[in-house]
């Protein structure tokens, strides 16, 4: 379809409190899933002994499925609506996390990146579907301040996930024993599978919820058809600036486990060492804006002030990761 795609407001009298705590879940959940890769990270690197090159083969393959799924996952939206476009984004993330019970048993590292291609895939479809959609959800002027709630449940999920999982999948024992192998291997069978189970009955239960619908998706007849968005300069340099800060920000949390195992570093074990990934993500939550200030003082005024922010999210970062040494 040509031209760009609008959405028109929901009616003000829907009551949506409750379908936005439904989808602030989602937000949650695919925070989690998506930093659980920073315990993964280490883990497989030890289990198939990949350089670093090759273990980051993990995060490529995870966050490629954004790039390349990204515009399937806008048709499919137009195609079946947001509720149904959350409901499929939550049953593909479940698939994916299914897929590490094989990928462990016959010990494939091929497989472990086919898995996580399939889970990000359902989480790119979940953010398709779930941003505007919350953003829709009820009076346009309080848009940025429920988008602001929802991040910060999916910051909270960040904040857990690398605790959990060091807990979960990483051993107490510095480097690895061809005698632990197997055990490495079973590792992520018990938290995917419960990744999965919670997935798959959440999709069931917001499938049979009632969330309110939004207003058809039409086309706006004041732009040409001919526009392009490479046509708009902020769009373009906003893209590639949130392309450089997720590279850097996803390759930090990556290699933390690593780097704090080291004998001259902090000589941790694997799982001490998940912990202050926690604090490195717990430290990026300063950097969003909470939802009551936000509806406040409307959305200019908080973006004109919000790179202050972020630095003091980075240094109280810099700080908790500090503190061991």
């Amino acid at each position: 379809m040509n031209g760009v795609i609008l959405a028109l407001p929901m009616p003000k009298e829907q009551k949506t409190g409750f379908a936005l705590s439904v989808v602030t879940t989602v937000f949650f959940m695919w925070g989690f899933v998506t930093v659980l890769n920073d315990i993964l990270v280490p883990h497989l690197k030890a289990l198939f002994d990949l350089n670093y090159t090759q273990t980051m083969l993990i995060q490529f393959t995870f966050f490629s499925a954004y790039f390349l799924m990204a515009t399937p996952s806008s048709r499919v939206l137009a195609h079946i609506g947001y509720q149904m476009s959350i409901v499929v984004g939550l049953g593909v993330m479940g698939l994916g996390a299914l897929m590490f019970l094989p990928a462990a048993s016959l010990a494939s590292y091929p497989l472990f990146l086919a898995a996580l291609w399939v889970l990000a895939s359902g989480i790119t479809l979940l953010q398709v579907a779930a941003n505007p959609y919350v953003a829709q959800l009820g009076p346009p002027d309080r848009g940025s301040s429920r988008l602001n709630l929802a991040q910060a449940f999916n910051s909270l999920g960040t904040t857990i996930a690398p605790y959990l999982g060091g807990l979960l999948i990483l051993s107490d024992h510095n480097g690895t024993v061809a005698s632990l192998k197997s055990a490495e291997a079973e590792a992520v069978k018990l938290p995917y599978l419960g990744i999965a189970i919670t997935l798959f009955i959440l999709a069931a239960a917001i499938s049979r919820f009632r969330l309110p619908a939004l207003p058809d998706i039409e086309e706006s007849h004041g732009i040409s058809a001919g526009d392009s968005i490479w046509k708009h300069r902020h769009l373009v340099l906003g893209a590639a600036g949130i392309f450089l800060y997720v590279g850097a920000e996803v390759s930090i949390g990556s290699f933390l486990v690593n780097y704090f195992s080291q004998p001259n570093i902090g000589g941790l074990t694997e799982r001490a060492a998940a912990g202050y990934v926690s604090f490195y993500w717990g430290g990026a939550m300063p950097s969003a804006p909470p939802p009551a200030t936000s509806r406040s003082i409307g959305a200019a005024p908080w973006s004109a002030g919000s790179s202050d922010r972020q630095c003091c999210g980075r240094r109280l970062r810099a700080k908790c990761l500090a503190a061991r040494r």
